[in-house]
């Protein structure tokens, strides 16, 4: 069963339905699409008593306001984007209740990029190729393959009894910064490159430009030069990929990346920081320091260590 939860009363910047994406498809084509900020999205469901992989709305820089229609626990994580409910500040990386006829509304981003509201019992939007996640170019998933529009209405999902007052200890939620560290696994085509373009990718300063989207970040800074060609046979891009063309600047591929590509790859964004680079703005600083695939291995255990005890916490 499903329920009337909120209305759309102005639809923000670009807020859509996402959840983990869709695994299992990119041999047909098929792009995985997902919350660029996985981390935020299960914190999110966690605190609303949801599994980590339901669907929550993905909110870009400008949020949306939302007249709730029926009472509902949600919880707001991610980027700050000054979220309030009735004028209201309210807490993020906490669950609440909102009640019938309350608006839920967003200001001016003060930290990060996306912010990610859950609700209890999750988003009822028809699952596509195993995902309710919008991918925009191909119009599928979500709602109508679409972002939110004025007036169109969200349906919830009938929930468990309804949880709140949970949150995250402060210890453990992220900071967004305007200059960040992003650790990287270098190769796998680290043959095309003279070892100066190398020491540069790594020694330098790169900016998050204004060519950046859910597909690929696109970054200005010291250009890395090829041996010969920046072409390639094309192969299968993973998330975090980082391509360089022939113009030398590099290209972060995201979560909306192409499932394969023609140019080099000089490294790869390890898991644990997708997240955090996911909320870069326009204008943030990036620096590349390469670890070991044993290093990125450990990382991604101690941070799924803290998922697995909020997912246990949150049944």
């Amino acid at each position: 069963m499903s329920k009337p939860l909120f209305q759309v009363k102005k639809p923000g910047l670009l807020t859509t339905v996402q959840d983990n994406g869709r695994l299992g498809f990119q041999q047909f084509g098929i792009v995985v699409s997902g919350a660029m900020d996985p981390f935020s999205m299960n914190i999110a469901n966690f605190l609303v008593g949801n599994k980590k992989n339901e669907a929550v709305l993905e909110i870009t820089l400008m949020g949306p306001t939302l007249t709730v229609l029926e009472d509902t626990v949600i919880a707001i994580c991610g980027g700050n984007l000054s979220p309030k409910v009735n004028g209201k500040t309210v807490r993020m990386w906490k669950s609440f209740v909102v009640k019938k006829g309350q608006q839920i509304e967003f200001g001016q981003p003060k930290e990060g990029a996306r912010a990610y509201l859950s609700t209890a019992g999750g988003f009822d939007v028809p699952r596509v190729m195993g995902s309710k996640s919008t991918y925009l170019k191909a119009a599928i998933g979500g709602l109508e393959g679409r972002a939110l529009q004025k007036d169109d209405i969200l349906y919830g999902v009938e929930e468990r009894p309804m949880k709140s007052g949970r949150s995250l200890h402060v210890d453990e939620i992220p900071t967004y910064q305007k200059k960040v560290d992003v650790r990287v696994v270098l190769g796998p085509h680290l043959s095309a490159f003279p070892d100066e373009a190398i020491s540069t990718f790594l020694s330098s300063t790169y900016e998050v430009t204004q060519q950046s989207d859910r597909m690929g970040y696109r970054l200005k800074g010291p250009k890395i030069e090829h041996k010969t060609s920046a072409d390639i046979i094309s192969e299968a891009i993973p998330l975090g990929g980082i391509q360089v063309p022939a113009s030398g600047d590099p290209i972060i591929l995201m979560a909306d990346r192409q499932t394969t590509g023609g140019y080099t790859r000089i490294a790869t964004v390890i898991s644990s920081d997708i997240s955090l680079l996911a909320q870069a703005l326009p204008g943030t600083q990036i620096c590349f320091k390469a670890v070991s695939v044993e290093e990125a291995q450990e990382i991604y255990e101690q941070r799924d260590k803290l998922i697995r005890i909020l997912e246990k916490v949150s049944k």
